[in-house]
């Protein structure tokens, strides 16, 4: 592992201090980019305009037009954290506006797969339905898009992944990422493609004199829905993911959120009033997923849907149990997996073991549920992408495997999966994906060939320094700013991928160590000629008696006393 540090602009620092920036954020707003001090303005009038998301006037129109002959709405989501945040956006949004027949339909991820199918075209069809509506999906539905249409339905897609060769003959298209989409933020999430879609719709409403500015519906009201979904999908948080996110923040620790949103931060053991994207990522977003993962993702979208507070709570409990499932049957499947990865390395002439290029396992006892979240653990550990493949749990396709990828800076993953189809015909049943993140089908006969192919591409794309896990960091921090109150405004601000949250860097002395709970290591740190004690969750391995760590900021609650810590995040031996 290496340790680096970020590039810091003195100059870019020192202008937004004499705006009035605070000395610590101003040094990490610059280091990741932030020009100017209206740049950190997250005020709603500083989003993006609507208009500027291809497909979403065309789609104002069709849902008005629809609405207004009061036609039949269906939504059909993804059984993700975004897709469930997405659909309860849309469901909230259209009856917010006027819409009077709003239902929803989740794929079940082991029968139906992801997507719109055309068994779930017909489903939707056979419902009463009139008109169709993807959120979080449906840009690479060809097959499933024309069986809607051949039902009569009227389909609406709106989406954020990238998109295959040829589009989806849909009435209408909102994606960011589709030909021709001049929309800046082409890392919106699919619950923010929503979110624009009914702004762009309540526009529309207003031109038709359905009402004015004064007695529109406040659609901010669905801003922490946004938030969650955002951050839970790890999209890149660039300048309008931000305001999204820190609009449905500041919503939260003022208590204005759905009764679903405040039982999960209950079940979940987190505070709403102090809100961090923290908490969306890693409280939040893991139960409302655990559902599409092991159980029926309805049990999700309808706790973000209801505003009876106690059968949101009774689903937040719910979901917290199966989170737990998760858990258990994650652990599981880590070991073997990590048993199946080391199995992959190979000697180099010095007698040193490492791993192949791109990992790929298979086990037939695999959840399909969670082997997305097994391949970005064996990716952390080892600094690789990864593949975990499960066999299909669906009717008659037990000889499938159905993979999930984690990747590494500087490997796309889906352009990685195009090249294996292009070189191996057949090998590859299905695809798709992002950067950072992809999944596939494979035969169970083709595993092998499948898993040399996606290593010998890696090793062909990523030079040996791309293979070393680097970690940026802010660099040293001053001991002026070791304080409680900096603990709590650093994690007031937006944070996530593609605006990393601080991490320092420095040599320290360990002054003791020891393990807690099995698998974290307690250290008590000599920093600066100062004690501070420090947490490295998930590490076993004992530290020299000098070493530089790289480090966050957080604070510790010990019987009432709050006490500053570091959260470990990496060594540099």
């Amino acid at each position: 592992m290496k340790i680096i540090a970020r590039d810091i602009p003195p100059r870019t620092v020192w202008a937004l201090e004499q705006a009035g920036v605070h000395p610590l954020l101003a040094r990490l707003f610059a280091a990741r980019g932030v020009m100017a001090k209206d740049e950190l303005d997250d005020g709603l009038a500083r989003l993006l305009l609507p208009d500027t998301l291809r497909g979403t006037r065309e789609a104002a129109v069709l849902l008005a037009d629809a609405m207004a002959q009061d036609k039949r709405l269906c939504i059909v989501a993804d059984y993700d954290c975004d897709g469930a945040t997405a659909c309860a956006v849309g469901v909230r949004g259209l009856r917010l506006l006027g819409a009077k027949h709003v239902s929803y339909l989740v794929p079940d991820r082991v029968v139906d797969g992801y997507g719109l199918t055309p068994p779930i075209a017909e489903r939707v069809a056979d419902s009463g339905a009139d008109m169709l509506i993807t959120v979080d999906n449906g840009i690479a539905s060809v097959e499933g898009v024309a069986a809607a249409k051949a039902r009569g339905l009227q389909v609406l897609v709106t989406d954020h992944h990238l998109p295959g060769p040829e589009l989806p003959i849909a009435d209408v298209l909102v994606n960011p990422n589709q030909p021709g989409c001049d929309f800046e933020s082409k890392s919106i999430a699919g619950v923010g493609v929503m979110f624009y879609v009914l702004l762009a719709l309540r526009s529309e409403l207003r031109a038709r004199g359905v009402f004015d500015v004064a007695s529109q519906p406040k659609l901010d009201a669905l801003l922490p829905l946004v938030a969650l979904g955002t951050v839970a999908d790890v999209v890149k948080l660039d300048a309008n993911n931000r305001r999204l996110v820190a609009q449905g923040l500041r919503r939260i620790r003022a208590g204005a959120m759905p009764a679903g949103v405040a039982a999960l931060f209950k079940a979940a053991g987190r505070t709403a009033s102090v809100a961090t994207t923290f908490d969306f990522g890693f409280a939040l977003g893991p139960r409302i997923n655990a559902a599409g993962r092991l159980a029926d993702m309805t049990l999700g979208i309808e706790c973000l849907l209801t505003d009876d507070a106690g059968r949101a709570d009774e689903l937040a409990r719910m979901l917290d149990g199966i989170n737990r499932e998760r858990r258990d049957i994650e652990g599981g499947m880590r070991d073997q997996a990590l048993l199946l990865a080391e199995s992959l390395f190979s000697t180099d002439g010095e007698g040193i073991e490492a791993p192949p290029a791109a990992i790929s396992v298979f086990d037939a006892n695999f959840h399909e549920g969670v082997v997305g979240i097994v391949a970005s653990r064996i990716k952390d550990r080892f600094h690789r992408p990864t593949f975990v493949f499960a066999a299909s749990g669906a009717p008659g396709k037990e000889q499938e495997l159905k993979g999930s990828g984690r990747s590494i800076p500087g490997f796309h993953l889906r352009d990685a999966l195009d090249l294996v189809a292009k070189r191996h015909p057949g090998v590859l049943l299905r695809f798709g994906g992002h950067a950072m993140a992809a999944g596939c089908t494979v035969a169970r006969e083709h595993f092998k060939t499948f898993e040399q192919a996606l290593a010998q591409v890696a090793g062909e794309w990523l030079a040996a320094s791309a293979l070393t896990r680097q970690i940026e960091t802010d660099g040293p921090i001053a001991r002026e700013y070791m304080r409680i109150d900096l603990v709590d405004t650093l994690h007031r601000e937006v944070w996530g991928q593609g605006f990393a949250p601080p991490t320092f860097s420095e040599e320290v002395e360990v002054v003791s160590q020891r393990l807690v709970g099995e698998k974290h290591l307690a250290l008590k740190l000599r920093h600066q000629g100062q004690p501070i004690d420090a947490i490295w969750f998930s590490h076993t391995e004992p530290l020299p008696p000098k070493v530089k760590l790289a480090f966050r900021l957080d604070a510790d609650e010990w019987q009432g006393v709050r006490r500053l810590r570091f959260l470990v995040e990496g060594a540099e031996f």
